[in-house]
């Protein structure tokens, strides 16, 4: 797409700002609005795909009639000379991926207030019918302003199997048990992956990980999620238990609405520590019931005479048996017995109304044969993808291809992790990858190499070695000076879920320089999304009494439109409100040789700006005062009486001075 092409006879095209599996984003402005938008563009092997193009039509115009503050909205959808395009709401922030990365993981509070804000956004959706498909960190963006949207509605159902590509194993780590098996999926589908996506921020891992995209889908399906508890103990139980609600395998088990789950995300707000969240017991009548000795006697010896079914357990009189050899049926007539494929006949009557349905022997016996049936399939599946090399390779097997440049065939250890090759990759991209295999990543400049900046261009060990937990991997990254001229430039984000944010392009952290922001007036946690979103970092922060509001920055260094390289550090001040002060004490009878114990006083006792603390009039002392939130540090107390000999009256000098004590 060329710079400055107009689409829809209103949509001028300005740059590149992502591209993904299925598309490419650009910035654009609509000239009939004056506004800035983002336009992501189908690619051109989708845009020849007439059901996938139907597809994408008929779900982005259904997303197009979301209009919410937690979802990036899509303004209009359209095609024009083959090239099929959506407008969206163009959104200045970053992912919440790359916000976990940069943070390690989220506080509590931080990421219950954020799962809200999805919650929410979800909520209008599935309110209109819409379900999203892939919520995943990378499709949750935090504007600068902190407000929490969901980009991507509507695009995932979209995206059949003929279109997936690398970015699906981003995916897998949130797909719900149901999708994963390819089945239906619905509102409670994007709840629970919403629930991984909690996880994930508050451990600052995924529950499931594994070496193909298949077997971390097997793990959906059949293993438990552990608490997230077990990796920070300190997370409090009502947050515990909703991310274990979300994320049962069963989806009548979890939240059924949204609104639900926003439900208790509030109230985990107001009592974490309160064990309110309530788990579904597992349905009783899908337990595996004990085969009784009876069944187990009458099933060895209908195996003994060749019966294909085995016999039912016998039944009370009157109520029906099932025919067998030699068995008579309930009008006591004999039942002929097959002599080509035994085989039992059901009659009206055979069974009561409470014993419906198979016996727990057949029950059984049809459970298995499903369990090894879906085992078959997924071994061929694995054995037919791996000899394609759908699943990347391994071992022995690894193509030369795949291995770093800089290194000969990999050496493949006999223990530890294989390591997966990320050359050619993003610093970011590869980081994550690597540290999801349980591995530390360092980063060295290559300022040698002709590839883009942020590229990774080797690794040490290369890929396709092994490597226990923990151990050190080093990335070398280009810095583009050895590019041609025409090729430096900047590097767009190479995840489809970033395409609608103005994220810094270059992954590179190291050496690009950013103007510094502006967050005096900001929240705390505020100037920190800020200042992640334009690639800086909140040092220190001391806390200090002002006139300002409570928790705002109110002074930052360096000032905002300093130039530093990305990855610096800005440290700040903030408001701890003003500094107040309290007193505890009596105001006793005034000294003066006019005063008699027992005449009628009038005190008046004020701070120093005005604030009156005590204003009566007694005729007994001491008068007691406790008094708290007082602005000025210094008072005055003044007493005034009446003369009864002359009436005259009297202020006794001098007036009391007092001084305050700063509250804690």
């Amino acid at each position: 797409m060329k710079m400055g092409t107009v689409i829809g006879d209103r949509y001028e095209v300005l740059e590149k700002i992502g591209t993904g599996g299925m598309s490419d984003v650009y910035r654009a402005k609509d000239e009939k609005l004056s506004r800035m938008v983002a336009v992501k563009i189908l690619k051109q092997e989708f845009s020849e795909n007439e059901n996938f193009v139907q597809k994408f039509r008929t779900e982005a115009q259904a997303a197009a009639g979301l209009m919410h503050p937690n979802i990036v909205n899509v303004y209009d959808v359209g095609d024009e000379r083959g090239i099929y395009y959506i407008v969206m709401e163009l959104v200045d922030g970053i992912t919440l991926k790359r916000y976990i990365e940069e943070k390690n993981r989220l506080t509590v509070k931080e990421a219950v207030s954020i799962s809200i804000q999805v919650a929410m956004g979800l909520e209008a959706a599935h309110n209109n019918n819409i379900i999203h498909r892939d919520i995943k960190p990378q499709n949750i963006i935090i504007s600068k302003e902190g407000k929490v949207k969901v980009t991507d509605f509507g695009i995932a159902k979209a995206a059949t199997s003929n279109t997936i590509t690398s970015n699906v194993m981003g995916s897998v780590h949130y797909t719900s048990p149901e999708q994963a098996r390819g089945g239906y999926s619905d509102a409670m589908s994007d709840i629970y992956s919403l629930g991984v996506t909690m996880f994930e921020m508050l451990t600052g891992r995924v529950p499931f990980n594994g070496d193909t995209t298949v077997a971390i889908a097997i793990k959906h399906i059949q293993e438990p999620i552990q608490s997230p508890r077990v990796y920070v103990p300190d997370i409090p139980v009502s947050v515990e238990k909703i991310v274990l609600k979300c994320c049962q395998k069963s989806p009548d088990r979890r939240y059924r609405t949204a609104a639900d789950l926003i439900a208790d995300l509030k109230q985990s707000l107001i009592t974490p520590n309160e064990d309110f969240v309530r788990l579904s017991d597992p349905d009783e009548d899908r337990a595996t019931r004990v085969a009784e000795e009876e069944e187990l006697r009458q099933l060895k010896e209908s195996f003994q005479e060749g019966a294909a079914v085995p016999p039912k357990k016998k039944k009370p009189a009157g109520s029906g048996q099932a025919a067998s050899s030699g068995s008579k049926n309930g009008k006591g007539q004999p039942v002929k017995k097959s002599t080509s494929q035994p085989q039992r006949k059901k009659r009206p009557g055979d069974m009561r109304d409470d014993e419906k349905g198979s016996s727990g022997i057949e029950r059984m016996t049809m459970v298995t044969a499903l369990v090894i049936a879906i085992l078959v399939v997924l071994i061929l599946f694995v054995a037919i993808g791996s000899a394609f090399g759908m699943f990347g390779s391994s071992g022995s097997a690894r193509s030369a291809s795949s291995v770093s440049s800089t290194a000969d065939t990999p050496v493949v250890a006999e223990t530890g992790i294989e390591i997966p090759d990320v050359t050619g990759s993003s610093f970011a991209e590869a980081k994550s990858t690597l540290e999801a295999k349980g591995f530390k990543v360092t980063n060295v400049n290559d300022t040698e190499s002709a590839e883009p900046k942020g590229t990774v261009t080797r690794m040490e060990p290369a890929g396709g070695n092994r490597l226990e937990s923990g151990g050190t991997i080093t990335v070398y990254t280009s810095t583009g000076a050895g590019a041609p001229a025409q090729t430096q430039a900047t590097e767009a984000e190479t995840s489809a879920e970033t395409n609608t944010s103005e994220v810094a392009a270059s992954e590179d952290t190291t050496e690009k320089m950013v103007e510094v922001p502006n967050i005096v007036g900001k929240s705390a946690d505020a100037a920190e999304q800020i200042l992640i979103a334009a690639g800086l970092r909140l040092g220190a922060v001391h806390s200090l009494h002002s006139d300002e509001t409570l928790n705002t920055i109110i002074r930052q260094n360096p000032a905002a439109g300093t130039m530093m390289a990305t990855g610096s550090e800005v440290s700040a001040e903030r408001s701890l409100g003003p500094v107040t002060y309290y007193y505890e004490g009596n105001v006793e009878a005034p000294v003066h040789d006019r005063y008699i114990p027992g005449m009628e006083v009038q005190i008046e006792f004020t701070t120093a700006d005005g604030q009156v603390l005590l204003q009566t009039a007694t005729t007994t002392f001491p008068v007691p005062v406790n008094t708290h939130g007082i602005n000025a540090s210094t008072g005055t107390i003044v007493w005034r009486f009446t003369d009864p000999e002359t009436g005259e009256t009297v202020n006794p000098p001098p007036s009391l001075g007092v001084t305050f004590t700063e509250e804690p």
